[in-house]
C-alpha cells in the first residue's frame, strides 16, 4: 500500500519504540518522515534505519518543551518539504512513579511539561501550518492509563488525560479547516518506556500473563498500524477520538 505516497509526515519522539514503528510504517507507505527528538544520535540513527528502506527521511533536534524549538522544527519542514501533511505527537516522559501525597513538584512539572505542554506547543504551531495549506492529520499520543487507576502513576495520567481533552477541543475548533484531530492510547507495550517500568520485558510479559485479558503485551508495530489509519483518508469521518490499544485492560 502506498496510503502516503508524496505526503510529508512528522514523527516527535521517533527515534526508539512505538515512534520509530510509526515512522517505519509511515515510510514504507510512500512519506518523507521527519523525525523529532532531543537526542542525537538515536535519531540520526533511526534515520539510517528508514532511508535503508529507500524511504526519505530527515532528523530535528527539538525540544518539544521549549516554543522556540518547536517553531524551527515547523519551520524547518516547511523550508525542506513546504508542507507537513501528518504529525504525531508521540514524544512523552513517563517520569517518576510516586503516589500523590509523596510526589514532589519538580517530578511533577518534568512529566506535565513534557507529556502535556509539550503535546499543546506542538498542535499549536503544527495546526498554524495545516491551516495554511488547507487541512492535515494530527494524532496525539495519551494513554489508557487517563482511563484506569494505578497507584503511583498520578503525574502520567493527569498530563495524559489532559492530551485527550486538548484533543478533543483542539478537533472542534480546526474540523472545518479540513484538519482531523484524534489520539490513541496505548496500554502495556514491549518498548524501552516498558523495561524502565517494569525492569525488563520478561517481567512485563509474567506480569501481563494475568492482568491482561489478552494475555501479553502490544508490540509497536499494533499501535503504529492505528497511528497510520487515524492518519489516512479511511479514516476521513473520525474527528476528535481516541482509540484505546491495551488488550482489554481497561474494561475489566
Amino acid at each position: 500500500m502506498n496510503r502516503f505516497k508524496g505526503k510529508v509526515v512528522l514523527v516527535t519522539g521517533g527515534a526508539t519504540g512505538i515512534g520509530e514503528a510509526a515512522a517505519l510504517a509511515f515510510a514504507r507507505e510512500g512519506a518523507s518522515v521527519v523525525i523529532a527528538g532531543r537526542r542525537v544520535n538515536e535519531g540520526e540513527k533511526a534515520v539510517d534505519r528508514l532511508k535503508a528502506t529507500g524511504a526519505e527521511g530527515y532528523f530535528v533536534q527539538t525540544d518539544v518543551t521549549r516554543e522556540a524549538e518547536v517553531e524551527r522544527l515547523l519551520e524547518t519542514i516547511n523550508s525542506r518539504y513546504g508542507r507537513l501533511d501528518v504529525a504525531f505527537n508521540n514524544a512523552g516522559h513517563e517520569g517518576k512513579q510516586a503516589v500523590v501525597s509523596e510526589l514532589d513538584e519538580t517530578a511533577w512539572d518534568a512529566v506535565v511539561t513534557v507529556n502535556l505542554k509539550g503535546a499543546w506547543l506542538c498542535m499549536k504551531h503544527e495546526i498554524q501550518q495545516m491551516r495554511k495549506q488547507g487541512g492535515g492529520a494530527i494524532v496525539n499520543m495519551a494513554t489508557n492509563l487517563a482511563y484506569v487507576g494505578r497507584p503511583g502513576t498520578g503525574a502520567y495520567s493527569a498530563a495524559k488525560a489532559g492530551v485527550l481533552a486538548l484533543s478533543r477541543i483542539a478537533a472542534l475548533e480546526n474540523i472545518q479547516a479540513g484538519i482531523r484531530i484524534n489520539a490513541v492510547s496505548p496500554g502495556p507495550v514491549g518498548t524501552p518506556m516498558a523495561e524502565r517500568l517494569f525492569g525488563s520485558l520478561e517481567n512485563q510479559r509474567k506480569r501481563l500473563e494475568t492482568a491482561s485479558p489478552l494475555g501479553r503485551a502490544g508490540k509497536p508495530e499494533e499501535i503504529a498500524a492505528a497511528v497510520l489509519w487515524l492518519s489516512s483518508s479511511e479514516s476521513a469521518y473520525v474527528v476528535g477520538q481516541d482509540i484505546v490499544l491495551d488488550g482489554g485492560i481497561n474494561i475489566q
